[in-house]
């Protein structure tokens, strides 16, 4: 009869990943880098402009939020949606041609809002703030 070996404590679960983060944020990069290669394919001038700045995939990856940001500003947000929108069939079809994955999420897509507040913080912060002391006699004036 021959001795088993005992069983290691390290060893990794069967489909485990040994890049060190969640599956779904893999799928999110990777649906980010396919999605925005086909944009570049798209031609649609309502596009030209529109860099995907992440994806958000839920665990069963039924659905996902493409997120975005334009130099339209949030003037265009609302036609880069819905040339997104229209374009859905086609970059759902790449996402899966791509992948080979057993399922394509659902796509939806929304302004990147994240973004655009940090712009805002920054801009806020670029501009002089008014340094000047407060004296008692411009106190007492106001009141």
């Amino acid at each position: 009869m021959s001795k088993q070996r005992p069983r290691s404590g390290s060893r990794k679960p069967k489909g485990g990943s040994s890049h060190g983060y969640p599956r779904t944020a893999r799928l999110s990069e990777v649906l980010r880098e396919v999605i925005a290669e086909e944009l570049i394919r798209i031609e649609d001038e309502r596009l030209e402009f529109v860099s995907i700045t992440s994806v958000d995939v839920d665990p069963e990856m039924n659905r996902a939020i493409v997120y975005f940001d334009s130099m339209f500003g949030e003037e265009g947000d609302q036609g880069v949606i819905d040339a997104m929108s229209e374009h859905r069939p086609r970059l759902q079809a790449s996402i899966n041609r791509q992948m080979h994955a057993r399922k394509t999420p659902i796509l939806s897509f929304k302004p990147d809002e994240v973004i655009r507040s940090a712009a805002r913080i920054e801009e806020l912060l670029r501009k002089k703030p008014d340094t000047s002391p407060i004296t008692p006699e411009s106190d007492s004036d106001s009141e």
